[in-house]
């Protein structure tokens, strides 16, 4: 049964390029060292200087969400990162549609 993450934070606005760019590169290296998908995400509206941003990853494996807080570490993207960040697990309960 795959398993599929959905990560959601907020960042200032005044942030969102220089975190758009690391959180792209952090990705594309998960992406080739794991042979996943993912994806990121950003509310069109900001509230309080803040948008809402979320990170999905797709078919991961059972141990990603710790190798995921790693890779958050090393590429310093907590500085970005106002508040917590929000992890929901799904999984895959049909294969055909």
């Amino acid at each position: 049964m795959g398993m599929d993450l959905y990560i959601y934070y907020r960042v200032r606005t005044a942030d969102a390029d220089a975190y758009h760019r690391k959180a792209i590169a952090m990705q594309q290296m998960l992406k080739r060292q794991y042979d996943i998908t993912a994806a990121l995400k950003r509310r069109p509206d900001a509230q309080d200087g803040l948008h809402t941003w979320m990170e999905v990853y797709t078919a991961v494996p059972t141990d990603f969400a710790g190798k995921l807080q790693q890779a958050v570490d090393e590429n310093g993207l907590a500085a970005f990162i106002d508040g917590p960040r929000h992890t929901e697990q799904f999984v895959d309960l049909s294969t055909c549609v």
